[in-house]
């Protein structure tokens, strides 16, 4: 994203959105309803009238749920979002040019559709299951067998409750605001700008990365695929990285070191007799599908399916996007606020030098530290705290 753009955005935004540490905003909040069209809170249901997003924090100034809760957007926004995260990073295959569209990228959501012949003795029907997302590059056998070995509530079924949970997971886990200065209204400088826009390119390179399903042993097929498309000499993308920062040295460093010390999952795949799993350390069988993450090291690690978990939030990881630092999988959210501080007024995170503690630990942007109703400084109690 260019800076200048980015600050005038922010200027239009700032400018808009009135005192940051005000209440509710209503005229505000009500465009903004029209912009989410108002989906309706999944906890409160009926007692919600639609989300009226708060001029700051990512909540409904009806229900005092967060944005997340209401589930807003659709597909096509969600595809879009993701595409701006995977551009410019080792992911971006996953990822298509819009025609006309200035060089954004939209995501390359794999959907799957399985049709069963039903039985009866009148004639023949089928019966069709569509799945919002599933894992690229599979047979169709693979696929669902990788679901099936799914807890079934993240099973993402069309119009099912694991679609749903799907689309939360990647509003939780990856909010948008973690990667565009445009979509954060916390901001207040060239230099904030200047700083987040550094942090998104960094970890695009370093640490951002998709899951890939495939049986064990395959680890090689794998490596070589990603050494095609990176158009270099083979060599694994996670141990060998002439360009990589320090803390990426430090994790090739120990990739290599599991392997000599002798783990099962760094034996050459054609004399390994048994696979592990790296998150529950269980048994993994040969022919039933498994995940695994480049920047981990293909030869080092490998997951179950039901195992691809945030190590601090021990969440699946939606779409299997995972960050890894430290030799952990970590979601989006988590690997960022690991890096920077994160307000718990507005759910940004805090770029600037200074920022207010609360006394549980509990960090604030400035403006933030407030009641979100009326504006009331938390340290004086109001009457509509909750």
């Amino acid at each position: 994203m260019d800076l200048t753009s980015a600050m005038e955005k922010m200027t239009v935004q700032q400018g808009a959105g009135g005192a940051a540490g005000g209440g509710a905003a209503g005229g505000g909040a009500a465009r903004g309803a029209a912009a989410a069209g108002g989906a309706v809170c999944l906890i409160c249901k009926e007692s919600c009238s639609g989300l009226q997003p708060h001029s700051w924090r990512k909540a409904c100034v009806v229900c005092g749920c967060s944005s997340v809760d209401h589930a807003p957007g659709s597909d096509v926004e969600d595809d879009q979002r993701m595409g701006r995260l995977l551009a410019d990073s080792p992911c971006a295959h996953l990822t298509a040019k819009v025609k006309g569209g200035g060089g954004l990228r939209l995501y390359k959501r794999n959907r799957m559709i399985v049709t069963n012949p039903v039985v009866s003795r009148k004639d023949p029907t089928f019966s069709t299951i569509t799945y919002d997302w599933a894992p690229p590059g599979l047979t169709q056998k693979l696929a669902m067998r990788y679901m099936e070995l799914l807890p079934g509530e993240r099973c993402p079924v069309s119009g099912t409750g694991g679609a749903l949970f799907r689309r939360r997971q990647l509003l939780e886990q990856l909010p948008a605001y973690d990667q565009d200065p445009m979509q954060c209204q916390g901001l207040a400088s060239e230099e904030e700008i200047s700083s987040m826009l550094l942090f998104v390119r960094s970890y695009k390179q370093e640490v951002l990365g998709v899951g890939e399903v495939a049986l064990p042993g395959e680890a090689a097929a794998l490596m070589e695929t990603a050494n095609q498309r990176r158009g270099k000499e083979p060599n694994d993308h996670s141990n060998t990285n002439s360009k990589a920062g320090p803390e990426h040295q430090d994790q090739a460093l120990a990739n290599s070191n599991t392997a000599a010390a002798g783990s099962t999952n760094g034996t050459d795949d054609s004399i390994k007799t048994e696979y592990l799993c790296t998150g529950c350390h269980g048994e993994v069988v040969r022919d039933s599908p498994v995940v695994y993450a480049e920047r981990a090291g293909y030869h080092s690690a490998l997951w179950h399916p039901a195992c691809f978990l945030c190590s601090e939030c021990d969440q699946g990881l939606a779409d299997l996007v995972y960050f890894w630092s430290n030799q952990k999988l970590l979601c989006g959210r988590h690997y960022c606020q690991t890096a920077w501080p994160r307000c718990s007024g507005c759910d940004e995170l805090i770029f600037c030098a200074s920022f207010r503690l609360g006394a549980d630990g509990q960090m604030w942007h400035h403006q933030h530290y407030c009641c979100w109703r009326c504006g009331q400084d938390l340290d004086t109690p109001c009457s509509c705290q909750h």
